[in-house]
């Protein structure tokens, strides 16, 4: 189970940094979001993994799991959620504002235009 979760998260972090690093708006955006899936996996993980556990401990049972993982997942989620909204506004006002939705786009010079030209 536990190689199963790893390996999950391993590639959801591989994807998502594969994403990041690419100079479009929307897969910048699609990468951060499989990052804070990956983180959200590993802080759920970190709680322990246990089938059929209850969340908080009670009398005669000896393994639980650990409940603050489970909240500051759901916090997390509901987070990255707005911001992800937030992202794809500025994203979508830059692609309308330039028809084009590289990153890294440098603005052209004028002088660089009256050059060629002459």
């Amino acid at each position: 189970m536990e190689l199963l979760v790893a390996t999950a998260i391993g590639i959801l972090t591989a994807g998502g940094l594969y994403l990041t690093l690419r100079l479009r708006t929307f897969p910048v955006i699609l990468g951060i979001s499989l990052l804070t899936y990956a983180v959200n996996v590993f802080l759920f993980a970190s709680g322990g993994l246990t089938v059929g556990a209850p969340p908080i401990l009670t009398d005669g049972v000896e393994t639980y799991t650990d409940p603050l993982p489970q909240a500051l997942v759901l916090t997390a989620i509901v987070i990255s959620f707005g911001m992800t909204a937030v992202a794809v506004m500025i994203g979508l006002g830059a692609f309308l504002g330039s028809d084009d939705d590289h990153v890294d786009d440098q603005p052209e010079d004028d002088s660089d235009r009256s050059e060629g030209t002459t």
